[in-house]
């Protein structure tokens, strides 16, 4: 490439004076643009809006499409990683061919004084869905060769690492295109990566960038690294490890910390939180201050299974267990995994002191990543307990492999459990706590509820420590096999629901949402267990080697009948569900699913539903029909008196509405017309309705004159909506009353409802 050529290229850059001031344009959610007044017209037609009015133009703005966003996106994520050479804008082109008119538009093209980064962006709205790449792969591929070629004669005087970065937003690759990527060297960044870098900039600032190096060169060399450090050789635990003391620049450049969140899950097991910035400021300004920490950071040095080479001093002391000399650490990206102590090296990234302070290490060699889990988990059980989230998602890689078999599946319930929230094919995507993400309205189930769920399921059977005890649904004799039909299986089910009841589905618990809660999504993986188990008793399915898709089709026809009940559900009858708290509350959701599909298919039955309502039906009804019983006495009596003292003689008719004098009247003489004898004939007054009371309550002036002193409960003195809405209780104590207690479960908020009335006015009478 000519002079000339080289300087249109690098015209095609962000001055690094201009990058700030870009990242704050980019970071904008509009475009905007500066028009005459008569062009108004013609531009709001495309979608433009007036953002501000000048005296002879106008601004105007329209929010970026989804793939301007997302390209700004990764934009300012590497501009914030430090950076400095920066495409202007979409219209970068590099050639790849002596014949510069052949040119691949580049999204993103970001480089410093080592490093050169291609970077070509997908994304798309709405759901997350399968992409199709391979002719988009295939372009950067085959005209990778030539790009680096080019690029080399812009910069001839640097040796620059080049990666191609394929970059996606709200897609999940098919294992076809995953396989492209591989094949070409590119490397695969989707939305949590690129979220993951945007979170550890703001903690870190520049320092985030050792990172980003591990990730993209891992293994790869850095020349300039002096390695050559004293240390001491010992054994601990069965395990060779060296203690020594190194520059904080150092191990920045080749450490790496595995942080427990989805942008590494293909480095799982993962196990580090991530690294909290309040906390990160005070190490910073404790070391600025002349502060420093005694205790050792703790590491893992990889060396791909080679021997870490140790030269031995030739003074030792006789008989001494630990030996003396220079260790050579690998001068390698991501050679050394930071267990313990982030916060105390990253405190030092940004430090005068990471190169004049030197810190002190206990290195590991070549730790298998299971027990570096396990080595993280006892400092930190030691020190600041592991939150329970973070323990499932790090115990699903410890167990995997356990001798013990209640272990294996304990590992397998809690990988179908993460990879639920983490993959973007499940329908629970998103909405469930993996680690230390935080909770939200949406994401608000926990790994553990899943679990739960699983271990109340059928799907597994039952083991002891080496052997089954009872085969389930699904197990086929080891986790992997087992995971590769129920996880999709498990996908499909929650899928067949959440298109049914997107809108109650995506509602979390926000908003009176009742469905993707944990008690009902425990509820729902029982239920497919349930209807699994009435499949395979009937012969309708084979779990262990059917089709998914025909196994999913087949228990849809017994979901249906859910969807139409959480379609009809009432605003009570949600928050009764939504208040599914503790193993009681949990259970009584699942049996009411169980319930609502026997009423339609009835030969759905499982085991112990019957029983269970049966039971439950009698844990309230009979002591809630003695206090209505008691309290329909009540009334009659003292109703009776309190209008009698204000009306006397003539009480029946004053101080009764018409409509309510009438109707009594007519079933008192049914009723006697019925009767067989004189004893067993009736007065009108024997013939009210508890809410013939409420209407005889608010009928005229009786409220103010006889009622409300004695008829408004405790707290409700000042209860704006007048007597309506003080007398509200009645309306209530009469449904109740009216349902059919044979074939009615009082609930447990209805039995405290009468308990509150019978303390309130029985007990005090």
């Amino acid at each position: 490439m000519t002079k000339e050529q080289i300087d249109k290229f690098m015209e095609s850059l962000v001055p690094e004076n201009s990058i700030r001031s870009a990242i704050t344009k980019r970071n904008k959610l509009h475009i905007y643009q500066s028009i005459q007044p008569e062009l108004l017209n013609k531009y709001e037609s495309d979608g433009w809006e007036i953002d501000r009015e000048f005296k002879t133009k106008i601004r105007i703005k329209k929010l970026k499409s989804v793939d301007l966003a997302f390209e700004d996106e990764v934009w300012n994520t590497f501009a914030k990683l430090g950076f400095m050479y920066l495409n202007k804008d979409r219209n970068f082109k590099m050639p790849y061919s002596d014949d510069l008119s052949l040119t691949q538009q580049i999204d993103v093209f970001a480089a410093d004084k080592e490093t050169i980064l291609f970077v070509e962006c997908k994304t798309t709205s709405g759901e997350p869905k399968k992409g199709n790449f391979k002719e988009a792969i295939e372009a950067i591929g085959g005209k990778k060769g030539g790009i680096l070629k080019k690029i080399q004669k812009i910069f001839p005087q640097s040796k620059h690492k080049v990666k191609f970065i394929f970059a996606t937003k709200n897609y999940f690759l098919s294992d076809a295109d995953k396989g492209r990527l591989e094949n070409f060297g590119i490397l695969h960044f989707d939305e949590e990566t690129i979220q993951y870098y945007e979170e550890l900039t703001k903690h870190l600032g520049l320092s985030a960038r050792f990172q980003l190096l591990g990730n993209l060169f891992e293994g790869e060399d850095i020349p300039e690294l002096q390695n050559k450090i004293p240390a001491i050789e010992g054994k601990m635990g069965g395990h060779t490890y060296y203690s020594f003391s190194i520059e904080p620049e150092k191990l920045l450049k080749i450490g790496y910390v595995l942080h427990r969140n989805k942008a590494n899950k293909k480095f799982m097991p993962t196990y580090q939180r991530l690294i909290k910035k309040t906390r990160l400021k005070s190490v910073k300004e404790f070391i600025e201050n002349g502060g420093f920490f005694p205790n050792s950071i703790v590491i893992n040095v990889s060396t791909n299974k080679n021997k870490l080479r140790f030269d031995i001093s030739g003074s030792q002391i006789e008989n001494a267990l630990s030996k003396i000399g220079i260790l050579y650490l690998p001068k390698k990206y991501r050679s050394a995994f930071i267990i313990d102590g982030q916060h105390r090296l990253y405190g030092y990234a940004n430090s005068k002191y990471k190169e004049n302070n030197s810190i002190p290490v206990v290195a590991f060699v070549n730790l298998a990543r299971k027990d570096q889990v396990q080595l993280f988990m006892q400092i930190n059980e030691n020190q600041k307990a592991v939150p329970k989230n973070l323990r499932n998602t790090l115990n699903s890689d410890l167990l995997w492999n356990s001798d013990n078999l209640n272990d294996q599946i304990k590992a397998l319930k809690l990988q179908i459990a993460q990879d639920l929230g983490e993959e973007k094919s499940s329908p629970l995507f998103d909405c469930v706590i993996v680690g230390e993400n935080a909770k939200t309205s949406i994401c608000c189930i926990t790994i553990d509820t899943i679990k739960i769920g699983l271990d109340r399921s059928n799907f597994f059977g039952q083991f002891t420590k080496n052997a089954i005890k009872e085969d389930g649904t699904f197990y086929k004799g080891n986790n992997e096999e087992t995971y590769n039909i129920l996880f999709p299986f498990l996908q499909g089910c929650f899928r067949y629901i959440k298109e049914s009841l997107s809108e109650e589905w995506n509602k979390g618990d926000a908003n009176n949402g009742c469905l993707t809660i944990n008690a009902g999504i425990e509820s729902l993986i029982r239920i497919f267990s349930d209807i699994v188990d009435h499949l395979v008793e009937t012969n309708m399915i084979k779990t262990k080697s059917g089709n998914i898709d025909d196994m999913v089709r087949e228990v849809g026809y017994y979901l249906d009948p859910l969807i139409t009940y959480f379609e009809e559900l009432s605003y009570e009858e949600k928050l009764d569900l939504k208040k599914s708290y503790g193993t009681g509350g949990r259970a009584r959701y699942w049996r009411t699913l169980q319930k609502n599909i026997n009423k339609s298919r009835p030969e759905f039955n499982p085991s112990g539903m019957e029983k269970y309502w049966d039971d439950e039906a009698q844990a309230y009804n009979e002591e809630s029909f003695k206090m209505i019983r008691g309290l329909e006495k009540l009334l009659k009596k003292d109703f009776r008196s309190k209008l009698i003292a204000c009306y006397g003689d003539n009480w029946f008719k004053e101080g009764i509405p018409k409509a309510v004098y009438d109707s009594v009247n007519q079933r008192a003489s049914d009723k006697n017309y019925e009767a067989k004898t004189k004893t067993d004939e009736v007065e009108p007054w024997d013939c009210l309705n508890i809410i013939d009371y409420r209407k005889i309550a608010v009928y005229g002036s009786n409220w103010s004159k006889v009622f409300e002193n004695n008829y408004t409960k405790p707290g409700e003195e000042k209860l704006s909506g007048g007597k309506d809405k003080k007398t509200a209780w009645m309306q209530k104590l009469e449904r109740i009353r009216n349902e059919n207690f044979h074939s009615y479960s009082v609930k447990e908020d209805e039995y405290e409802f009468l308990s509150e009335l019978n303390k309130w006015l029985l007990e005090k009478s």
